[in-house]
Parts: structure tokens; C-alpha cells; sequence
């Protein structure tokens, strides 16, 4: 009998913090040719119907964060009864439905890059809200090393992250960038001993976790939504959303501890 396959994802929840861990070393946290699409879709799922949980945690398992696509599992395409038109479904239904997952998650997301984050990986990386490297990390938009371009958003992704002229150089070279390179073009916000790589996440996990839920949730909301809608059409969005802010009960005590000169107590929710 066939021994079944391990989960991807290993999913750990501390308070309001949930910390997913990439948990295939042995095939270097690749996201295809295993179950990753459908885990991180149901984990998308799971977390916005969860109200405890505040912010995310990922991270890889090993050496690597993730080295992208499964390139072994890339011959199959070599066969001609594979069409065009399958493929693209195979992406539509794939690896993009990862992407959309990981972007449109609730709370804010921290990614905790442990070493290389190669093609895909890079790129999931980047749908994170913040990224912190380890010394060893490294990342690469390595498409063009393997003659594919990048089928999971990566070419939206990456420019709104370091910049045109920086995507464009990464992604026309497939050359890889190490941490403090990746520091340098905003890819990354802080760079830290290997060691201390998830003492660190964890201490800015906790002090975003230390804020309301539900504001968290709708900041993020209208970060996303930021990036791609006119100041007109924001500004009402957010008049929506600050009506619903001042009627949570978060709001309320924010508010008197302010007065009060004591810290908020937010466990509740």
C-alpha cells in the first residue's frame, strides 16, 4: 500500500499568532506536484473564518523557504497529448489559485524567508506584507533560467515590491540577489542572524497581534485594496470601514484605556 503523503503545511497557533511552516525538505519546500495549492487555499479559508487569529507566520522547513516549482515534475509537459489549453487551466486551477489565497489573506502575513526563495517561492515571499531574511536567505525571479515566464503573478508581484527597473533586472537575468542585496531594493525589511530569524518574526508577530482583530483585518482590507482602486473610490471604502471600527467593542476600549492612562486588554476577541 502506498504510503500517503505528508501535509505541506504545518499550521501551529499561539494566541493570536498562527505560524505556517513549509514542512517538504526533502523536495526543498517546492509548492507543485504536491498538495501545497489545496492546503494553502484551505488554510485561507480556515483563518478567515477564525477571529482569534491576528497575524501569520511563514516559514520554510530545512535550509530552503521554498525553491518554487517542482522542475523534475516540468518533463511531463514534454508530452504532446498536454496541450496549450490544459496547461493554462493547470495554472488557472494551480499555482494561481495558491497566489490569490496567500494575497487575499485576512490578517497581516510575515514571511520568514529561512534561505533560498527561488521562482514561486520568491514570488510567495512577495504576496506576504512583510518580509524578514535570514543572513542565508537568498531570492532569485529565476523563470528565465528554465525558459518559462512567471505563471503565478510574479511579474505583477515583484515590481510593486523593489521597483520596476530592480524587477526587470531580476527577472531578465533569473540572476539570485542575497539578503543584504534584497535589504537594499526593499524586498526585505530587516535582515537577521539565521538563529534569530524566528525570535524575530515572533516579536513583531506579537506586537501586531497586540492590536484589535477586526481593525487589523480591515487595514489590511484597505492596504490591498489601495494598490489598485482611485483615492475617490478608497476614501468611501474606508468611510465604510470606520463606521463598522467605531462600533466594535475593541474600539470602545482602545478608547477609555487611552483615557484611562492603561494598556487595552484585546484577549477577548
Amino acid at each position: 500500500m502506498e504510503k500517503p503523503m505528508a501535509p505541506f503545511l504545518k499550521y501551529e497557533q499561539d494566541g493570536g499568532i498562527v505560524t505556517l511552516t513549509m514542512n517538504a525538505p526533502e523536495v526543498r519546500n517546492a509548492l507543485t506536484g504536491n498538495s501545497a495549492v489545496e492546503e494553502f487555499v484551505a488554510v485561507a479559508r480556515r483563518i478567515a473564518t477564525d477571529e482569534s487569529v491576528r497575524v501569520v507566520i511563514l516559514t520554510g522547513a530545512g535550509t530552503v523557504f521554498s525553491s518554487g516549482g517542482n522542475v523534475k515534475d516540468m518533463r511531463r509537459f514534454f508530452d504532446d497529448a498536454l496541450t496549450p489549453s490544459a496547461i493554462r487551466e493547470e495554472y488557472r486551477n494551480g499555482i494561481q489559485r495558491l497566489a490569490l489565497a496567500v494575497y487575499h489573506l485576512d490578517v497581516p502575513t510575515i514571511a520568514a524567508v529561512n534561505g533560498p526563495a527561488i521562482g514561486a517561492g520568491c514570488d510567495l515571499a512577495c504576496l506576504c506584507d512583510m518580509r524578514i531574511a535570514a543572513r542565508s536567505a537568498s531570492f532569485a525571479e529565476s523563470f528565465i533560467k528554465v525558459g518559462i515566464i512567471p505563471g503565478d503573478g510574479g511579474a505583477w508581484l515583484l515590481p510593486r515590491v523593489v521597483g520596476r527597473s530592480r524587477a526587470a533586472e531580476m527577472s531578465f537575468t533569473g540572476e539570485a540577489i542575497d539578503a543584504q542585496e534584497a535589504l537594499d531594493c526593499g524586498l526585505v525589511s530587516r535582515v537577521v542572524a539565521d538563529a534569530e530569524l524566528m525570535a524575530t518574526a515572533q516579536d513583531l508577530a506579537r506586537r501586531i497581534a497586540a492590536n484589535p482583530g477586526p481593525t487589523l483585518r480591515m487595514t489590511k482590507r484597505l492596504l490591498r485594496e489601495g494598490e489598485n482602486t482611485r483615492l475617490e473610490s478608497l476614501l468611501e471604502l474606508s468611510a465604510g470601514y470606520q463606521a463598522l471600527a467605531h462600533k466594535t467593542w475593541q474600539h470602545r476600549e482602545a478608547v477609555t484605556a487611552f483615557i484611562e492612562k492603561r494598556k487595552p486588554v484585546f484577549d477577548a476577541d
